[in-house]
């Protein structure tokens, strides 16, 4: 078994810190605070120069084409300097994923290839409505069959929440029941940013992960041609649910990047710092901190790495996904207020990093399914592993 990564992993790897360092840590709490929001966005169109947008996409579409563990390699450096900024990141290459996997060629061509090469580089992925987060299948949004200036396609109508990039995306992909409502037959459209009937919300006050553009998207008679269907019609769900494996790989390794961030200041300050006479790292109680942190990260890291490179030698990974996302999620919310509390005041304060790491760590464990979801996903998989056993 060889753990070492490829040369070409290692210079994705070293090339995101690298970026990561020089343009978004130093920037992060100003990003944070909403100051510079130019600034944020030039980064992430920065990102799609870099070839960071479609990286497990095919190169005929402009993707960079190398995998799901370059890929996580990626998500965490960039989520060190800047949490809102992994998140985009994840979130377009959630889009330019499920297209390179169930688009047509005309698709990919029309849309796919401009969100990589940076021509239209930003997406949305709309799935969620305030009735259905962890259960898309009780979604609202309809989508009945019409006639426009004698083109045929569908007009999609309903309320998608908390989409990220929706403020500035240009591609959206929209699940709507093309069926009953409740019947699960639901279907992917593509729908291009400016549509006629199709609005964005106001920017989300969230708690973390404040720079990223998270809004409300509304469709209000929104007329979709019917060449504009990804994949087959009334499959979307299972194309939202294929999607999701590789998108709770990206959700796992950003946390693995707030919580490395978090810990690595969290530890240098331990050894600077002095109470009773000598540094907090000589501190008995302090050290079983630290141990258990890097040791938790360290395992994290690893079951994350063993997801993505079954992904890359074509294995399914739905068990494997759900379990990376759940322990680094859990265990990374867990570092990031042990961190804090090592700092003790001085990390409460806004003037340190770890306040911001706290904050922007919790929705990993609730965006991309919750971590209660995970675990039902988790106990399926066992079920019918050990169901054919018995």
């Amino acid at each position: 078994m060889d753990f070492a990564l490829s040369e070409e992993q290692r210079l994705i790897q070293q090339s995101a810190r690298e970026f990561s360092d020089r343009a978004l840590a130093p920037h992060a709490a100003a990003f944070d605070r909403g100051e510079n929001p130019e600034g944020y966005v030039e980064n992430l169109r920065e990102l799609t120069r870099l070839g960071f947008h479609g990286m497990m996409v095919a190169g005929e579409w402009g993707g960079s084409e190398v995998g799901a563990l370059a890929y996580v390699l990626a998500v965490a450096e960039i989520g060190r300097g800047c949490a809102s900024t992994g998140s985009a990141m994840s979130i377009n290459n959630l889009v330019t994923s499920m297209l390179n996997q169930s688009a047509g060629d005309d698709q990919k061509a029309r849309f796919l290839h401009p969100i990589c090469t940076g021509e239209k580089p930003f997406a949305g992925f709309c799935l969620t409505e305030s009735g259905a987060g962890s259960n898309p299948a009780e979604m609202r949004t309809a989508a009945r069959p019409a006639v426009q200036n004698g083109q045929s396609g569908w007009v999609l109508n309903g309320a998608k929440q908390w989409i990220s990039n929706a403020g500035i995306a240009e591609t959206f992909l929209v699940w709507a029941c093309s069926g009953e409502i409740g019947s699960r037959q639901i279907t992917c459209f593509i729908v291009e940013g400016g549509a006629d009937g199709l609005s964005i919300g106001p920017h989300d006050e969230k708690m973390g992960q404040c720079a990223s553009h998270t809004n409300e998207v509304v469709l209000e008679d929104c007329f979709v041609p019917d060449d504009h269907i990804v994949g087959e019609l009334h499959e979307g769900l299972r194309l939202a649910f294929g999607s999701l494996d590789g998108g709770r790989l990206g959700i796992a390794a950003l946390a693995l990047g707030i919580a490395g961030a978090a810990l690595d200041y969290a530890t240098c300050y331990a050894l600077e710092r002095e109470q009773f006479g000598k540094k907090l790292a000589e501190h008995q109680g302090l050290q079983w901190m630290l141990a258990d942190c890097h040791t938790e990260l360290e395992a994290a890291r690893l079951l994350l790495y063993r997801a993505a490179w079954l992904r890359d030698a074509g294995q399914p990974i739905n068990k494997e996904a759900s379990m990376a996302k759940l322990y680094c999620t859990e265990k990374g919310n867990e570092i990031c207020h042990r961190a804090l509390q090592i700092l003790g005041g001085y990390g409460y304060m806004r003037e340190f990093p770890l306040e911001r790491h706290v904050r922007d760590i919790r929705l990993t464990s609730i965006y991309e399914g919750t971590s209660e979801i995970q675990r039902i996903v988790i106990a399926r998989c066992l079920i019918e592993e050990y169901g054919q056993l018995v």
